[in-house]
């Protein structure tokens, strides 16, 4: 069986278990606390020498890290990736948006407040950062005025790498409300089939 070491907090690991669920795919998920440095001990490092979670540990021994290569991996050949080439690239194109312009202002900031709750110490760099996310999500709320979903309205990977830390988004302070087209697509996401909330470790799976 698939194995899943996961930060259940974790956007980057709730993609997988939101992906992975959907598909029906069963896996154990393994909780690798962040907090408490349990990504960086030997024995983790080395399956991940980046020290990072979620990491898939395949049936076959191997292991395969980052987030949205694993949302790759295991949605070909499935409705949530498309056949054709240049769709496929503009799925790979949300997905490098995600985590270059949209993930380092609202993930981390999230995470500093929600997680490690240094609001205080953190100000500044959060006052540095905040301009960046929304205009992050200005640009996803243009696209999803005019589409339903990012890519060929219809639902893929590249909505699931956006959707998992943009409808936590105000955990990191940052407010939706004048986004009605982000919020009309969180709710069509979690009206998906075999949707899971970001809370749900996935015990039973």
């Amino acid at each position: 069986m698939l194995k899943l070491y996961d930060f259940l907090p974790s956007g980057n690991g709730y993609k997988v278990r939101l992906l992975l669920t959907q598909l029906q795919i069963p896996f154990q998920r393994i909780e690798i606390n962040i907090l408490n440095q349990e990504s960086r001990t030997p024995e983790f490092l080395q399956k991940n020498p980046n020290g990072r979670v979620p990491l898939i540990e395949l049936e076959s021994g191997e292991h395969l890290a980052e987030s949205n290569a694993m949302l790759v991996y295991f949605s070909e050949g499935t409705p949530f990736y498309p056949h054709d080439r240049l769709l496929q690239a503009k799925v790979l194109q949300w997905m490098f948006f995600e985590q270059y312009s949209h993930e380092p202002y609202i993930a981390t900031v999230r995470f500093w407040i929600t997680e490690l709750k240094k609001a205080q110490e953190y100000h500044a760099e959060i006052l540095k950062r905040r301009p960046s996310g929304y205009a992050a999500l200005g640009v996803m709320e243009q696209h999803l005025a005019q589409n339903t979903y990012f890519v060929d309205n219809r639902y893929t990977i590249a909505d699931i790498a956006l959707f998992a830390y943009t409808h936590v988004a105000e955990e990191g302070g940052y407010d939706l409300s004048g986004f009605p087209a982000i919020r009309n697509w969180i709710e069509q996401i979690q009206a998906q089939p075999h949707h899971i909330p970001i809370t749900d470790p996935c015990t039973s799976s």
